[in-house]
């Protein structure tokens, strides 16, 4: 028998502070029962002695504290599992919303996972083909990575996100693909977009989606991409499916880990944010990953807001540091109507070596990426040029480069959020565009893949090919 205690003593915006209770544990459901029958849920977030603070998933506004009972439950937040979660919409909680039936569990999990051992993590080395070729050539996406998206402020991060989890397949793998997708503080307007998006393409059939709305608790949203990672590694380790994880945004999370912070009075870190908002986000971003002897994985798109489009803000800082590189969109390229504007030459993707090649992608991957970016970076520096001091102080060659990298921009870059190229699309339009240099200049390509493709790159004529 559960017991129940009439001593709430405080209530301060979500939190609210329970006197003489015992053998309360940290992370434990509690539920508050008024007087009129109805019932409030929360977490305990701290214990000192025989006093628990609890925080409140719903407001806290009308309860009486005087008729007011705490229940403890003794245990954590769980989530039902089971493989009929996919195609399904389910709240930051993880109830349905879609109208649907509740989930018959096949178990229950602890929505704050299991730490993975490190001497058990597998080394990421597969490629996962986004269908995107600024990310697939360029700043490859490996299977069991974490590769954030850092966006602005009104850039359409949103619509890549639904591409990519349209899109995004393991290739020469006859594993099942799914994709799990955390909303976390979203307008009704993108939740809708999301949600119809994937309904009308079909990809709602692979997917398991958690939506946050802006308007829904605080706690709750530190709790969405809690339940996402959980499903995540239900599906990954016990159904052998290789999972693709997208958060969209993990910036509205972090100002709600701001908010609970402050009503703890806690002293706060850089800009406000609590000092461990570091450690925070690592337990969230270490859950992606494989492991030895299982057949399923858990690959990680978080994707976030930069705050004045700043890098350097805690939030894409942290995250810069526990992630395995990012992929930066441009409000610039955006202007000059790009979509998506992906700005490639800060973009990174530290495992992109591991997962491309022959046998994964195609041979000649390493040496065309090296070229374009190389070739890409010098059109700029060109464009630059001609800006300062004329078209006339640039070189023939200096000519050729700028030329590449609008055409770069337009025709490599600038696909569409619609448009879906396989990994032999995208190098085959890079070396198309290679054709538009001449050969000498290609010193990052080695001469026996000169040989088999730029002689075939529309636009390869015979004098640049001396």
């Amino acid at each position: 028998m559960l017991k129940e205690y009439r001593t709430i003593k405080e209530i301060v915006g979500p939190l609210m502070l329970v006197d003489g209770v015992e053998g309360v544990k940290y992370d434990e459901l509690v539920e508050i029962r008024q007087e009129n029958g109805e019932i409030r849920s929360g977490k305990v977030l701290e214990i000192n002695r025989d006093k628990a603070l609890v925080q409140l998933f719903e407001p806290s506004q009308g309860i009486k504290m005087s008729t007011s009972k705490a229940r403890f439950l003794g245990k954590s937040i769980e989530l039902a599992v089971s493989e009929e979660m996919l195609g399904r919409v389910f709240d930051g909680m993880g109830r349905p919303r879609d109208g649907g039936a509740p989930i018959i569990p096949e178990k229950k999990m602890n929505i704050n996972g299991q730490p993975i051992n490190p001497v058990a993590r597998d080394y990421p080395n597969e490629f996962i083909q986004t269908g995107v070729s600024a990310i697939d050539g360029l700043n490859t996406l490996v299977r069991g990575q974490k590769l954030p998206v850092f966006s602005m402020s009104g850039l359409p991060h949103a619509e890549l996100a639904a591409q990519i989890a349209r899109q995004a397949r393991v290739i020469g793998s006859d594993s099942k693909f799914a994709v799990v997708f955390a909303a976390v503080g979203i307008t009704f307007e993108e939740a809708d977009f999301f949600i119809s998006d994937f309904r009308k393409t079909g990809a709602i059939e692979r997917a398991v989606m958690f939506v946050n709305l802006a308007n829904d608790p605080a706690i709750e949203r530190i709790a969405t991409p809690r339940m996402a990672l959980t499903a995540a590694e239900y599906l990954a380790y016990e159904k052998d499916m290789h999972v693709l994880v997208i958060t969209t945004d993990i910036t509205n999370y972090a100002e709600a880990l701001r908010e609970v912070s402050a009503a703890r009075k806690e002293v706060p870190g850089r800009r406000g944010y609590p000092g461990y908002l570091y450690t925070d986000l690592a337990t969230m971003y270490e859950r992606a990953g494989r492991i030895v002897g299982k057949k399923g994985s858990i690959t990680q798109i978080p994707i976030l807001t930069m705050p004045e489009d700043d890098k350097t803000h805690p939030i894409p800082d942290l995250t810069g540091y526990i992630t395995e590189g990012q992929i930066l969109l441009s409000r610039e390229l955006y202007k000059k109507g790009l979509t998506p504007p992906i700005d490639v030459l800060p973009s990174l993707s530290r495992l992109k070596d591991k997962g491309i090649g022959a046998g994964k992608t195609r041979e000649d991957h390493a040496d065309t990426m090296n070229q374009l970016f190389s070739a890409y970076a010098q059109g700029k520096e060109a464009k630059e040029l001609s800006s300062i001091l004329g078209e006339a102080a640039l070189t023939e060659t200096d000519k050729k480069f700028a030329r590449f990298a609008d055409e770069f921009e337009k025709r490599y870059v600038s696909q569409g959020f619609n448009v879906n190229r396989t990994i032999e699309e995208t190098l085959d339009l890079g070396w198309e565009l290679l054709a538009l240099l001449p050969r000498s200049e290609l010193k990052r390509i080695r001469d026996a893949y000169l040989d088999k493709y730029y002689r075939s790159a529309p636009g390869a004529d015979a004098k640049s090919e001396q």
